[in-house]
């Protein structure tokens, strides 16, 4: 038979494993969904009335750099907004410093059980993944300092990291940065920031200052606005001008940035959002750690619980799921066959989980 000419994709881009997204009900159903790590309390409600008032305005483009939202992030959080970009879901930026600061030939590096979107997007842009073992499920600094070699370009770190929840306090950050090549992008990934109670974590925004090889990557997919897929990050200049020359002109629609905007200003909700998930998070790891579950310690709005092997986890995913809530299988995507992540929902949820997984630990 003769092979079908057609266009072909470039070297490598067959061999990269596509992102695997957390399980959801069918339609209609009344499963409980705490597989993608979404707000336990939905979304702002001036975030949600801004979105609905933009619906007036669906006819004209939206303000290509994201304006309005960049003023709000820099008033709330106290940056200077022309150091912010924003994109469409953090996702989107990720990809574009992947494809300005990776090219065939070099490397980046990472730990071992951090977001598996980084190995996807160093693989597009002909780069090579490298990965640095976690003792503990933790990123350890000198492992990744170890693995540097010169045609290391990039360095992913994601604080607190999914699917862990584990994070490297500001001391740690500082101290992997003080052992890179200037060269070297540093990228703080801090897409679960709003949930961190650690008195020693830092968004690291004073290195993105102080130097010019750090970037801080935040959403707000996380803190209610999944769907509306919005991301920001800040920036040195010359690296906030290298990806204002390749993002998509209006990467972020209107009423993404009308309510992302009323979402940042309403930081009632945020402090209320970070005080259910700490409350809940913290009273299900209490409930669910024992001799046959352990629940590794969580910064974000998650839990990763280890099973005994790989079929107990199997079995109370599949209980659960039967009880109408989904969780996170992390086998296949991470490399953890005996885990479960669970993303922290309503009193109700919490309660259901504990009480399933506890009574499935009894029989077994």
């Amino acid at each position: 038979m003769t092979d079908v000419i057609r266009p072909q994709p470039q070297p490598g881009i067959l061999d990269i494993a596509p992102y695997m997204p957390g399980k959801a009900g069918a339609p209609g159903s009344n499963a409980v969904k705490l597989s993608s790590n979404e707000s336990p309390l939905g979304a702002s409600p001036k975030a949600v009335e801004a979105f609905e008032a933009a619906a007036k305005r669906l006819d004209i483009y939206p303000e290509g750099s994201s304006r309005i939202l960049r003023q709000a992030l820099g008033e709330v959080h106290g940056i200077d907004p022309d150091t912010i970009v924003c994109g469409n879901g953090s996702d989107d930026l990720l990809h574009l410093l992947a494809q300005c600061y990776l090219g065939e030939g070099d490397e980046a590096v990472m730990s071992r059980y951090g977001f598996s979107v980084y190995p996807i997007i160093t693989k597009a842009a002909g780069a090579a993944i490298v990965m640095v073992d976690e003792p503990d499920f933790v990123a350890e600094v000198d492992g990744l300092l170890a693995a540097v070699t010169p045609r290391t370009k990039v360095v992913w770190l994601a604080n607190p990291n999914n699917p862990t929840g584990t994070y490297l306090p500001d001391a740690e950050i500082r101290r992997l940065h003080a052992g890179l090549r200037p060269d070297i992008l540093l990228v703080i990934d801090n897409a679960y920031a709003e949930y961190v109670t650690a008195a020693d974590f830092s968004v690291g925004l004073d290195l993105v200052r102080e130097t010019q090889n750090v970037v801080m990557v935040r959403t707000f997919s996380k803190m209610g606005l999944a769907a509306a897929r919005i991301g920001w990050m800040v920036a040195p200049d010359p690296v906030t001008d290298a990806i204002n020359r390749i993002r998509g002109p209006f990467n972020v629609n209107l009423p993404a940035q009308l309510a992302g905007a009323a979402a940042t200003r309403d930081v009632e909700f945020t402090a209320r959002l970070r005080a259910h998930n700490a409350k809940w998070r913290d009273w299900l790891t209490a409930e669910l750690h024992s001799n046959s579950m352990r629940v590794v310690p969580s910064q974000a709005n998650f839990i990763m619980v280890l099973f005994p092997d790989a079929a107990f986890a199997a079995r109370a995913f599949d209980e659960l799921f039967q009880r109408g809530l989904i969780v996170r299988e992390i086998g296949a995507s991470y490399g953890i066959p005996n885990g479960l992540r669970i993303s922290i929902g309503s009193e109700e949820a919490m309660r259901g989980v504990a009480g399933i997984l506890k009574a499935l630990v009894k029989i077994a």
